[in-house]
């Protein structure tokens, strides 16, 4: 894929069950808008946890299973996210039955959408159905719902999952970016040679887009 002359090429890659990532993009976006830089944006898949299994886990369980997070270190850290989220006009709400979920067939359908130009709208759906609306994203009648609420065909994306017909395709840009040295996420790459990691601040993002256009100037 190319990218258009005079503007920024961002590649983001990402999961939608990480805070981080829409935490991120939010500030970026804010950082983007301020200092009116033009951008092309491609979004490219991740899985925190691949070997999640069907049912998925309850959220403060796996925390303190991944990373020893007490219910203390888990309250404050989801206090701080919402925080943070609120402004930047993201709405978390966590509860205690709130489930991780394996995101593989999310991907695929994501992929499924950039072929109809909406691979954004879906990611952003996505995003607020696990942290706000709490759907069970392991559920493929869910996934479906998502797509035909921004206008998708929804039989089309139950077939989409049902025949995994793009699951060699998110498996390999999957591989591209672990091979390329992406552990975590959000990882943004501008122009093809800048990476970022983690949710940096709008100020940050704002300093980055400054000193990537004098470079280009």
């Amino acid at each position: 894929m190319t990218t258009t002359p005079n503007k920024l090429r961002i590649d983001i890659v990402s999961d939608v069950v990480c805070p981080w990532c829409i935490i991120g993009y939010r500030q970026l976006e804010r950082a983007l808008t301020e200092t009116g830089t033009a951008y092309e944006l491609h979004w490219h898949p991740f899985e925190l946890n691949p070997d999640m299994p069907t049912e998925g886990q309850n959220l403060r369980e796996h925390l303190a299973e991944k990373y020893g997070s007490t219910k203390e270190q888990s309250d404050a850290n989801r206090n701080h996210i919402t925080a943070v989220g609120a402004e930047l006009g993201f709405e978390f709400r966590f509860t205690d039955d709130m489930r991780m979920h394996n995101t593989f067939n999310v991907h695929q359908l994501l992929h499924w959408a950039d072929q109809q130009g909406r691979k954004q709208d879906l990611k952003q759906e996505f995003f607020a159905a696990h942290f706000t609306h709490r759907r069970n994203l392991s559920d493929d009648e869910v996934l479906a719902d998502v797509a035909a609420e921004i206008g998708l065909a929804r039989d089309e994306a139950l077939a989409v999952l049902h025949d995994q017909r793009f699951a060699n395709d998110v498996r390999a840009a999957e591989k591209f970016w672990i091979d390329a040295g992406i552990r975590g996420v959000p990882a943004m790459v501008f122009n093809r040679r800048h990476l970022v990691t983690g949710a940096q601040g709008t100020e940050n993002y704002k300093q980055i887009l400054q000193q990537l256009a004098e470079e280009a100037n």
